[in-house]
């Protein structure tokens, strides 16, 4: 299982998403896919994203049992500690 969550995607991306997951809120997006189907899918959303902002989180086998990616701006920012990633937050500094 994968799940998508963009903010303030141009409608060609939401559009392009919603032909591969289902929307099940305004940005939102969940469906099962290979790693090779998702690694598409992330490109998609890289190369649509403008000025947005996006997260991608899917069932991996680390001890977390889930694994994320993040693209854009946002104050919530992935970091490795002691091989768990976890989520910073920056200071609310010009977003």
């Amino acid at each position: 299982m994968m799940v998508v969550v963009v903010s303030n995607a141009p409608p060609r991306l939401r559009g392009r998403l919603a032909a591969w997951l289902v929307e099940l809120r305004a940005g939102v997006y969940v469906g099962d896919y290979s790693a090779r189907t998702r690694e598409m899918i992330w490109e998609q959303v890289l190369s649509g994203l403008d000025s947005g902002d996006a997260v991608m989180v899917w069932k991996a086998p680390t001890d977390q049992g889930y694994d994320f990616r993040t693209c854009g701006r946002n104050r919530r920012m992935p970091v490795d500690f002691d091989g768990l990633k976890l989520v910073s937050f920056h200071p609310n500094k010009n977003w």
